[in-house]
């Protein structure tokens, strides 16, 4: 098992990860490197590197920037609470931030239990706390295109209660929820609990008794120990407004769940309603076959961090970051059009490009995002950022001392940027 002070990573058993292809050498080519020892750039091959302008979110020293690709900042927020993982900035200039709570309530790597809008000048337009004994805000929040927020929320199961529902923990369990709030009005409008949508295999004279392999629309209960009971430990959402469907990044089953945003909350709670008619149960899963024992599929991720679905020519696939046991890779993925699980059949999605290199490993946080000139950057989170071209090569890497939670890409010209007065 791994950790961290700001995020964790559980590895059930050692199974191997499929191996990547190690990319050739590139023939050596005529390369530029930013000449100052002081300086944390090295530009590889400048005439590929996007010239634009990458927020960090740096979890070690809590400050969110923007840096230009010399490595210098050009924008600082003020922050009124630790970041508590995902800071990131809208179309008006403002950031929507997951940040600690006044008073944590439950710490785990990845600990919350505020949402804020904060404006170019720090001040605080919006404010949410969801913390208590029993529930905790953490990691990641999302914006829908209604104006409300998406975000996931731990849940504490008290060890008779998971008992009864089939838990063979032997203690207090921390589950996942989500939900969706009116920041007009700090109403909750809709949400869904892990709890309602388990099978477990380990008592049965207790609920949810059964097999996954039959019900792989359900959640074993039992699949992974963590010795804080922090049994699932999602890390990343991510919604696709054209198909009304959540992303959730399930870093200890080393899975995504993509759970029916168009039901009611009273479906959500069931397995029946909205637009798949599966009410909450999983819609599709894919990652790890293994957590729903199917022997068809062949287990890609080992950890996983931010499900960054793609928009425009990319529609319908995703890139996403698997720390892996050794060697960490950055995949896109091609999602099926039609989304279903069955039992005995390779349910996974295709790789549609992947990159990995020797020196990239972070066994926690990280991610990626595509630029506009079709590089991808990379957040390593024990290391900085990467650039790369989809033909491998390394074009420029930003590295210091930090905790890299996500960085994100903006335009010089973006509505983000030019709502903070820095656009050319």
């Amino acid at each position: 098992m791994l950790s961290c002070e700001k995020d964790d990573a559980v590895v059930k058993e050692e199974i191997a990860v499929p191996e990547e292809p190690v990319l050739e050498e590139e023939e050596e080519e005529e390369q530029g490197e930013d000449d100052s020892p002081e300086s944390p750039v090295s530009f590889f091959y400048p005439d590929l590197v996007m010239d634009h302008y990458i927020l960090i979110n740096n979890a070690a020293s809590n400050e969110v920037y923007l840096i230009n690709k010399q490595g210098e900042r050009v924008f600082d927020w003020s922050l009124s609470n630790n970041i508590g993982n995902d800071v990131f900035l809208l179309p008006d200039g403002r950031l929507l931030a997951s940040l600690e709570a006044d008073d944590v309530k439950m710490a785990l790597g990845g600990q919350g239990g505020k949402l804020q809008f904060v404006a170019a000048d720090g001040t605080i337009e919006w404010n949410f706390d969801y913390s208590s004994e029993e529930a905790e805000l953490h990691h990641d929040a999302e914006l829908l295109p209604n104006g409300n927020v998406i975000a996931m929320v731990w849940e504490k199961v008290p060890q008779l209660d998971a008992e009864e529902a089939g838990s063979g923990h032997g203690m207090d369990i921390f589950v996942e929820g989500i939900i969706e709030v009116n920041p007009e009005t700090n109403e909750i409008v809709w949400e869904w609990h892990s709890m309602d949508h388990l099978v477990q295999d380990h008592n049965p004279d207790k609920q949810n008794f059964g097999s996954v392999a039959e019900n792989p629309n359900k959640i074993d209960l039992n699949y992974v120990t963590h010795e804080k009971g922090d049994i699932m430990h999602a890390n990343g959402i991510s919604y696709d407004p054209v198909n009304d469907l959540i992303f959730l990044s399930v870093n200890f089953y080393s899975e995504v769940w993509v759970i029916d945003h168009s039901t009611t909350t009273e479906e959500a709670a069931g397995s029946n309603g909205g637009n798949f008619n599966k009410g909450g149960d999983l819609v599709y899963r894919f990652g790890n076959p293994e957590a729903y024992q199917n022997p068809a599929g062949t287990r890609l991720f080992n950890n996983n961090h931010f499900p960054n679905l793609l928009t425009g020519d990319d529609s319908g696939k995703m890139l996403i970051f698997s720390n892996g046991i050794s060697q960490s890779t950055v995949y896109e993925l091609e999602l099926p059009t039609t989304y279903d699980l069955v039992q005995g059949i390779d349910n996974e999605p295709v790789v549609s490009w992947s990159f990995t290199d020797p020196d990239l490993y972070s066994p926690k946080v990280s991610g990626a995002v595509p630029l506009p000139n079709g590089n991808v950057l990379i957040t390593e989170g024990d290391f900085g950022l990467w650039e790369v071209t989809r033909d491998g090569k390394v074009v420029w890497q930003y590295q210091s001392p930090g905790f890299y939670w996500r960085a994100y890409h903006y335009d010089k010209d973006s509505p983000e940027i030019n709502a903070l007065g820095l656009g050319i």
